[in-house]
């Protein structure tokens, strides 16, 4: 692992914990991914207009690691989490008061970015404290479960705030119910250890100089966090890291395709509702336990290749079956299932890469650039879904994500050859 550990002994929280403190990350994303996303599709909302939606939800985490420095310098993990928490409770709250019609979407542009902000400083806050306090021979379990509660979260943003839609007539009350339940998982906090971060030294400074960033000066400090992404990038296993983010492998963007399809396929709310939301939630949580089983267990590049792999076997096979309610069902939990394993896989090649030290910078350099596949794909998705029909889309989504896998294989073997010679 790259990065210098630091000096005294680490407490490792349970994963369990983890899983809690990110569920109003994944609820965000599932509020909008699925019941506003639905409400759009009904009010007659055109599926590119939406994608296009949804894709500037990707915006603040795709360059978020332009301001993650502000999380490795400046206050404690605990208390960016806290204060994100809050934003993003309300942000939730929020976005469920605004109409999800044609008129409603200038607001919706405005809070989905605004919302999308406040939970990129709380996913940080999360990833740094579980960076520090996860055992190295357990990346891959602490991954699952931390995986587990971003999808987890997707499924109650989706599927809780969509039955609530569906079933009043007062606007606002399902992302305000979402909204309390993401501050009250946020009380987990309360159960983590804040850990003194510890950056590289400078070739000019003094054997043991200080390694908490607020005792050296400004400049020293941003300096050392630049020297630790450094030292990751120059890294092997680093920039194969970096690489395999980057391609659109178990990017699960298909998924976002899943509530336009509901017409065509004899789907109802409530169907969509259970599949894309609560069920759906419920394997994908269950997929990212068993990838991150797998993940300690194998190489773990190759794991989330795999999984990628798997992921576009399920699009193909979904567009060869028949149209019909019980293959939606089908099909739709069972992408769920293996967005779970390509979820924890990411996780946990971004553990392993990065080590400790400036955390919440290095992790949302990978993050950023496994959401840039995820927006992409989601807007080519959407596109051929657009012109040709579900299939088109299903197939989009499988042909990128196998010319991903066999693109890294190649990078992966010519490196190989490369450090050998």
């Amino acid at each position: 692992m790259t990065g210098t550990p630091a000096p005294s002994a680490r407490h490792y929280t349970h994963p369990f914990v983890f899983l809690l403190l990110v569920i109003p990350f994944g609820a965000t994303s599932g509020f909008l991914g699925v019941t506003v996303v639905y409400l759009l599709g009904r009010a007659g909302v055109d599926p590119v207009t939406i994608a296009v939606l949804t894709g500037l939800s990707f915006l603040p985490h795709t360059f978020k690691f332009l301001y993650a420095p502000l999380v490795d310098l400046t206050l404690s993990r605990k208390q960016w989490y806290v204060m994100a928490s809050i934003a993003s409770a309300l942000g939730i709250a929020l976005l469920g008061m605004i109409p999800a019609t044609e008129a409603g979407l200038p607001w919706l542009r405005v809070l989905v970015v605004a919302g999308n902000f406040a939970t990129a400083f709380l996913s940080m806050a999360v990833e740094s404290l579980m960076a520090y306090n996860t055992a190295p021979g357990q990346l891959g379990r602490t991954a699952g479960w931390f995986q587990a509660g971003n999808l987890g979260g997707g499924g109650l943003g989706g599927g809780l705030a969509l039955v609530i839609a569906e079933n009043t007539t007062v606007a606002w009350l399902p992302g305000v119910v979402l909204a309390a339940v993401c501050l009250l998982t946020g009380f987990a906090i309360l159960y983590t250890t804040e850990p003194e971060p510890h950056l590289p030294a400078l070739a000019d400074e003094p054997q043991g100089a200080a390694s908490w960033p607020h005792s050296v000066p400004v400049w020293r400090a941003v300096k050392r966090v630049f020297l630790d992404l450094w030292q990751v990038a120059s890294s092997r296993l680093g920039y194969l890291g970096l690489l395999i983010c980057f391609l659109p492998i178990g990017s699960g963007a298909a998924g976002s395709l899943f509530p336009l399809f509901a017409t065509e396929w004899g789907a109802s709310a409530g169907d969509v509702a259970a599949t894309s939301g609560a069920l759906s939630g419920l394997l994908s949580a269950v997929g990212c336990m068993v990838g991150g089983y797998f993940c300690d267990r194998m190489d773990r590049k190759l794991a989330y290749a795999v999984f990628g792999l798997v992921m576009s076997v399920c699009a193909v096979l979904m567009a060869w079956a028949p149209h019909n309610l019980t293959m939606y069902y089908v099909f739709v939990l069972s992408y769920g299932f293996i967005s779970g394993l390509c979820y924890a896989a990411f996780t946990a090649v971004t553990l392993e890469a990065i080590g400790t030290g400036a955390v919440a910078t290095k992790y949302s350099i990978f993050a950023s650039l496994s959401n840039t596949p995820i927006a992409y794909m989601g807007i080519l998705n959407s596109h051929f879904y657009d012109q040709s029909g579900s299939n088109a889309g299903l197939y989009s989504d499988a042909a990128m994500g196998v010319a991903g896998v066999l693109f890294f294989l190649l990078v992966t073997v010519a490196s190989r050859a490369l450090l050998k010679r």
